[in-house]
């Protein structure tokens, strides 16, 4: 799919096993939002195909393909009550008045809203909007639920709140979750498998653990949030593996280990808290390492720096 000549989506192939929380990441401008529209029949692809349990729905109207899609802004109405905002579509999709109730208030109760029905959309926090948001697009029961960076404007709290409440709400309904967003840890959070996209292309996709231990290339490193990737020259110089080849290597932060030494290789750099993880930076031999751990060292400390063997991964340009 292009636009102006520019691809938003090429060759791009992606399964949504049933029941998970594929999460798709990226920079801004990458295709993730034209990937959702795709899926959802807001966009019609120039080639290519949308599956679903079989049956190709590319040319299915979007009322039709069974599911939904929570927008980055929740699209919520503001002249309608909470209540008439989650029962919308169960109106749209003629569902008898006592059975429309008891579906808004089950939503609701999902949420944790309960008892929020009859409040204006206006009234409610950012957060709040986000639930009602989220209790509209579920109330149908739609067989795959996509969200566009659905916490992306609240603060870090309650992101954090929201998305541990999520996975379990995800988890308890048994839905099929394709979940777009920009923030690494939201999807290492929340997803059961996480796809990087570049481009407009799926780099690559794996379970979180699995991402994280072995990004396959520099550029999905980089992203995730790894900081120590070197050369073969850099390697051999600071940690003297020998690894002089062309190419480049990830050491984990978590793997780097320092103890403080007047005979040390090393010199800190700095060292403080982020978000709580104590975050140190080494030079050795000129060769910065950041080192994800506890330690007593400070700042200008000569220290020994060790790094297993074993926790060196090689990486695609």
């Amino acid at each position: 799919m292009r636009f102006d000549g520019v691809a938003a989506l090429d060759g791009f192939t992606l399964d949504v096993p049933p029941g998970s929380v594929t999460a798709v990441i990226g920079p801004s401008g990458c295709g993730k939002s034209t990937l959702l529209r795709v899926v959802a029949g807001l966009q019609q692809p120039d080639d290519g195909t949308i599956a679903w349990d079989g049956r190709d729905v590319t040319a299915t109207a979007p009322h039709r393909r069974g599911f939904g899609l929570m927008f980055q802004d929740y699209a919520l109405f503001p002249h309608r009550s909470v209540a008439a905002n989650v029962g919308f579509g169960l109106r749209m999709a003629g569902m008898s008045d006592d059975a429309h109730r008891a579906r808004v208030r089950e939503m609701l109760d999902l949420v944790g809203l309960g008892g929020f029905g009859d409040r204006s959309i206006d009234g409610l926090s950012g957060g709040e909007q986000q639930r009602v948001a989220l209790a509209r697009t579920l109330a149908p029961a739609p067989e795959l639920l996509m969200l566009d960076e659905p916490v992306g404007s609240l603060d870090r709290t309650l992101r954090e709140r929201l998305l541990a409440e999520m996975r379990e709400i995800f988890a308890g309904l048994g839905i099929t979750v394709l979940y777009v967003t920009h923030d690494q840890d939201e999807a290492f959070a929340l997803a059961d498998r996480i796809a990087v996209m570049r481009t407009g292309r799926l780099v690559t996709v794996g379970t979180p653990d699995v991402l994280w231990a072995d990004p396959g290339s520099v550029f999905v490193a980089r992203f995730i949030g790894h900081e120590n990737i070197l050369t073969g020259a850099e390697l051999g110089r600071a940690l003297g593996y020998g690894a002089t080849e062309a190419g480049a290597y990830l050491i984990p932060g978590d793997a780097v280990g320092i103890e403080p030494s007047g005979a040390g290789t090393g010199t800190v750099l700095s060292t403080a808290l982020r978000t709580g993880r104590r975050r140190t930076e080494v030079d050795i031999a000129g060769v910065v390492l950041a080192v994800d751990g506890p330690t007593d060292a400070r700042t200008g400390d000569r220290v020994a720096v060790s790094v297993p063997a074993d926790a060196v991964v090689a990486l695609r340009d």
